[in-house]
């Protein structure tokens, strides 16, 4: 399968937008809001717009990523959320891809640690663990196996403790 992982374009806004919504649509953990916090994501400070990125295949978006800025304590980490596959194209490695190459691009951008509220079966897989374990907590009640850090360089998380402020947008009522 010959899929393409590159930046989102603005041209690419409508296609993710449905991508996201389906791949959620059905999703068990879930706020069915996922698509709508792209959106907002997208007009937040806190963007990173190498770090928005689509999975083409064929020509077609099937899969998404976002990456935005969190603080914790004086550090400036990111927060992977959400990746998105179309449900007809998952588990086929597109989820891994996009999540790898967003890795890539955080360190070479200088970010030192990514943290996620996901499936404690699935993210560690890319070498997440419980953030508790780095001293980082969640601002809201969430199990500890659920909210994970994974550091992007050596020692990325070392000096890294605190409570995550993550961005308004992250929060807005639809």
């Amino acid at each position: 399968m010959n899929i393409i992982i590159r930046q989102e374009k603005a041209q690419d806004i409508n296609e993710v937008y449905h991508v996201v919504q389906k791949s959620f649509e059905n999703a068990e953990h879930s706020d069915h809001d996922e698509h709508n916090l792209v959106n907002r994501l997208r007009s937040s400070t806190k963007f990173i717009p190498e770090l928005s990125l689509v999975a083409e295949y064929e020509n077609k978006i099937v899969g998404h990523i976002l990456f935005s800025e969190v603080l914790v304590g004086d550090q400036t980490l990111v927060a992977l959320a959400p990746v998105a596959v179309l449900p007809e194209m998952q588990s086929k490695g597109i989820g891994k891809l996009l999540i790898t190459e967003g890795h890539k691009i955080a360190t070479q951008l200088g970010y030192k640690g990514s943290v996620v509220l996901g499936h404690d079966k699935y993210y560690p897989k890319f070498g997440y663990k419980k953030a508790s374990q780095f001293g980082i907590e969640a601002p809201f009640e969430v199990s500890d196996d659920n909210f994970m850090a994974v550091e992007l360089i050596d020692d990325g998380l070392s000096n890294v403790h605190g409570v995550v402020e993550y961005t308004k947008e992250f929060f807005e009522i639809r």
